[in-house]
């Protein structure tokens, strides 16, 4: 048995009862990654897309204000990228922000070119 098998033993080992399991070595696989994206409206004011990028995704006021300037130029842009249920979860959080704060802002999701 090599270090990288688990082995886990349960029972009387004295009296040969015990039960053994090992583990094989399974080949892990990089989770598929997610894009947050922003989409542009006519009513977001450009401040408060900066402030939502802030809040949400950590980002400083210049990484804020540039992704603010893409969704406005290009009408997209891109916030962050996560695995599948963080990138759900923040997309989700931004959507119910936005609407209880009587903004349009939006964003989505959408799965990265591996």
């Amino acid at each position: 048995m090599n270090y990288n098998d688990l082995f886990f033993m349960s029972g009387n080992e004295e009296d040969g009862e015990g039960s053994t399991a090992l583990a094989e070595d399974t080949d892990l696989q990089e989770p598929k990654m997610y894009q947050v994206l922003m989409h542009n409206d006519d009513y977001s004011t450009m401040e408060f897309v900066i402030h939502v990028l802030q809040k949400f995704f950590k980002k400083n006021f210049d990484e804020a204000h540039g992704i603010m300037l893409k969704v406005h130029h290009d009408g997209i842009g891109v916030c962050g990228i996560y695995t599948f249920e963080v990138a759900e979860s923040k997309a989700s959080k931004v959507n119910k922000y936005s609407k209880n704060k009587g903004h349009p802002l939006k964003c989505s999701i959408n799965p990265c070119d591996n």
